[in-house]
Formats: structure tokens, sequence, C-alpha cells
């Protein structure tokens, strides 16, 4: 019936299409400022050089030694040129010297050359048949260090070291041994015993009267848990009551 009433002659006549409404295109409101701060960032020469480079003259060309730097022009000195003084003074002038010493010196030199004590030769050592020679006191062949005055001689941050070590492990001793003591074990005297015995019978006997107090129906959840916990109480006192009574010596640690 639906498809009955869709069908209409109307239908054959061709229709303009439908065109939805679009609205205005969105422009930003930012989009002047955002195109001038672009604009002035930009830079025509960053990658590929400038826009316009000016062509040079075919006339400017390189010339030799057109790049070396030029010397000032030297001025005139029309001053008259003074004579130069000879260096080898004439027999008839009489210079006048420093102040002269009596002193033969080639004798001074002669006595001290032979009362002098000759120089010791430098010990060297050679390693190879090219005739290398080296210093024999860095070579590492001369003992050097053994005949040190500090040699075998235990250095004081060892000392200092090795007595903070044996007072640190004294200091732990002590604490182990204090440790021990306190956490020593303490043996209950027959009069301990014997009150912790009757404390515990008459916490048995209030666990025990409070479980005959119980109802003889026990229908609910709380009845249940509360007869399971008497008997767990019942039976832990009863085990420590056997142990207690089981042995007459009994030591207890310290906490």
């Amino acid at each position: 019936m639906a498809a009955l009433l869709e069908e209409s002659i109307y239908n054959l006549i061709p229709q303009a299409p439908h065109k939805p409404f679009k609205g205005p295109r969105y422009i930003s409101k930012l989009n002047p400022y955002v195109k001038h701060t672009i604009q002035q960032r930009k830079c025509q020469w960053k990658t590929m050089g400038p826009a316009k480079v000016h062509a040079p003259s075919p006339k400017d060309f390189l010339q030799k030694h057109s790049k070396e730097p030029k010397l000032p022009k030297r001025k005139k000195d029309h001053a008259e040129k003074k004579a130069l003084k000879l260096s080898v003074p004439h027999r008839t002038d009489h210079p006048i010297m420093g102040i002269q010493s009596q002193k033969n010196f080639i004798n001074t030199n002669a006595v001290n050359v032979i009362m002098g004590v000759p120089k010791k030769p430098v010990p060297v050592c050679v390693d190879k048949h090219q005739g290398d020679k080296f210093l024999l006191e860095t070579s590492g062949l001369v003992p050097r260090y053994l005949k040190k005055k500090d040699y075998g001689v235990t250095p004081e941050y060892v000392i200092r070291r090795n007595e903070e070590a044996r007072r640190a492990q004294e200091a732990y001793d002590a604490y182990v041994k204090k440790t021990l003591r306190e956490k020593a074990m303490k043996r209950l005297s027959d009069e301990e015993r014997e009150e912790l015995l009757d404390g515990l019978k008459k916490n048995w006997e209030q666990v025990h009267q409070a479980f005959q107090s119980l109802s003889v129906e026990i229908d609910t959840l709380p009845k249940k848990l509360n007869k399971e916990r008497l008997e767990l109480q019942m039976k832990q006192l009863e085990h420590d009551i056997n142990t207690i009574e089981k042995y007459k010596v009994i030591y207890i640690a310290n906490k």
C-alpha cells in the first residue's frame, strides 16, 4: 500500500537539483596581522641571493698590484743634509773611556781554571744501538725511591683510616653485645609460673562460662561467629595451660 502511494505522475517530471545552502566563508580577523608579520620576516636574499645585483662595468677589471697596500708618499726633506761622522776616531782624538781596572783578567781566569773543581759528567744511559742518550736518573734504572727517608713507612692517612675502622668495629661490637644482653632470655620463677598458670585457668573459666551461656539454637550469623570465636579462645587457652604444666622450666625472650 505504501509503494502505491509513492507512485505519482509528477515524479516523471525532471526536477532541478537541490543545492545546499552555504554560509559566508570564514575569514580570520588576524589575517592582516599575520601577513604583515610574514612580510617583515621574509628576506629576499636569504637562500637565493639578492633579488637585483648591480652588474660590474667591463672597464673595472682587476689590474695587477691593485690590491696591494699603498704606502703614503714620502715627504721631501728640504733640510740640509748633515755629514755623517766617521766611526773610527782620529789619532788626535782622546775618547773618554769608562772606569779602568788594573786587574789582570788573563791571569785570574787561568788561576780559576787551575784551582777549580772539574764538573762531574751527567750519568746517562743508551738504550738503542744508534746511540740515543737519556738521563740515567729519570730512566727508572736507578733505585731512587728505595733511598728515600720515608720509604717503607706507613703513610699518615693509612694510619688514620685504620684507626677509624678499628673504632667503628669496636662500636659495632659493643652495640651487638648490648643488643644480645637486652634480648637475652629470662627464666620464669616458680611463683611467676604458678601465677601465670592461675591466670590462664581463670581466663579459660570465663570463656567457658560465656560459651555455656550461648543459646541452644544458633540460627544467625553473629551467633555462629561468636561461638567459633569462643571455641578458638578455649582451645588456645587449653594449649597454653598444657604447655606450662608440661614444662617446669620456662624461658621468656625480652622484647
